[in-house]
């Protein structure tokens, strides 16, 4: 008998010996299987606990990327509400502030595919959307990027909601011009759930 048909020969007879005993190793069930690989998160319902009306202090930083430390601070509201059974929301922001009154909504869509939202905001002043910041939440805290053109040079924006409890929120974007090396914080502001 040859070497390797001999090798195998013995290894089959030994593993024959060996199931009595429960020693070799058997393949979990399919079900087994599938638990242990976790299922990938779904982050449909990441806005459902803004959804209602919100009580909004915003600072605006006047000229950003200038060196400028100016600011200005808005009171106001924001009223948020699910559309397409939560895979998107509508924000609206009204705020009133020395230097005016900001009208502004965002259109928040969620992709499955992806499982990342789509922040697509506008306001009354410019009349158009902006390109959205894409992004997701993790850890209580979502993080939204997009890549833009400000004042002629290209910049990366950044909005970050964080601090998010039941009754109050924090909203903060940025901007690099050095390709997220460096970020300058522009635009802050907290809501507190309307009672």
């Amino acid at each position: 008998m040859h070497a390797p048909i001999r090798s195998m020969l013995t290894a089959c007879a030994l593993t024959a010996g060996l199931l009595p005993f429960g020693v070799v190793a058997k393949t979990p069930p399919a079900t087994e299987r599938a638990a242990a690989v976790p299922a990938p998160r779904d982050g449909q319902r990441d806005f459902d606990w803004e959804i209602g009306l919100w009580k909004t202090e915003l600072r605006r930083r006047l000229r950003p990327l200038t060196g400028s430390d100016e600011w200005v601070e808005y009171s106001g509201t924001t009223t948020v509400s699910k559309v397409w059974g939560g895979r998107a929301n509508w924000v609206e922001l009204d705020v009133k502030g020395s230097a005016g009154e900001i009208l502004a909504g965002s259109l928040r869509l969620y992709n499955p595919q992806s499982r990342q939202w789509s922040l697509n905001f506008a306001n009354s002043a410019a009349g158009t959307m902006t390109i959205p910041t894409v992004g997701e939440f993790r850890d209580g805290r979502g993080e939204f990027y997009s890549s833009e053109t400000l004042n002629g040079r290209a910049i990366l924006v950044r909005f970050v909601i964080f601090d998010i409890g039941p009754d109050s929120a924090k909203f903060e974007q940025a901007f690099s011009a050095d390709g997220g090396r460096t970020w300058e914080v522009n635009w802050i502001a907290t809501d507190t759930r309307a009672k």
